[in-house]
């Protein structure tokens, strides 16, 4: 079977980055046990890494890269913010714990999502985060195996996500 649209599809692979000319750097890896599997055409992950596994079937391989551009774009200097640090109060004290230099805190926006922020500066009045990807700058490079293709489930095509590699895993809405 050919991963398509409407498919789920499971892969292993090892991503590595490249800002630049720096030297490319290890970023994840799945195992055998966990590959990472997800709904093609479900506008979920990112459109290239789609492109470049459309076609291809269970057992070949692949290797290829995504440049910044297309997977996490380029720095976006308005995305580090000054934020007062009442926001981090929680029972009449600073949240000192997780509010530090180098942390990621999970936060939402006005619409609900999720952001992730890395601390930057803890000041006296504010708190310095940035909302960038922590990989935007890099260009990706994927590496690996399609461990399975198979017919998504009419509850996955309704739902628009994979429910694990065999459709029968158990899943939280």
């Amino acid at each position: 079977m050919k991963v398509e649209n409407n498919k789920v599809v499971a892969v292993n692979y090892k991503l590595s980055a490249k800002k630049g000319n720096e030297p490319e750097i290890f970023v994840e890896e799945t195992s055998p046990e966990h590959p990472f599997v997800f709904l093609f055409g479900s506008q979920q992950v990112i459109p290239d890494f789609e492109k470049n596994l459309e076609g291809k079937s269970e057992g070949d391989s692949f290797d290829f890269t995504i440049s910044a551009e297309n997977a996490y774009g380029s720095h976006q200097a308005d995305y580090v913010v000054k934020l007062d640090k009442t926001i981090f109060v929680r029972d009449g004290e600073f949240d000192s714990e997780n509010i530090k230099v180098g942390n990621n805190v999970p936060m939402y926006d006005k619409e609900g999502n999720e952001l992730i922020g890395k601390v930057l500066e803890v000041g006296l009045e504010h708190v310095t985060m940035d909302f960038n990807h922590p990989l935007a700058d890099y260009d990706l490079h994927f590496t690996g195996t399609i461990k399975s293709v198979r017919e998504a489930t009419p509850e996955e095509l309704t739902h628009g996500h994979a429910h694990g590699i065999t459709g029968n895993e158990s899943h939280h809405h």
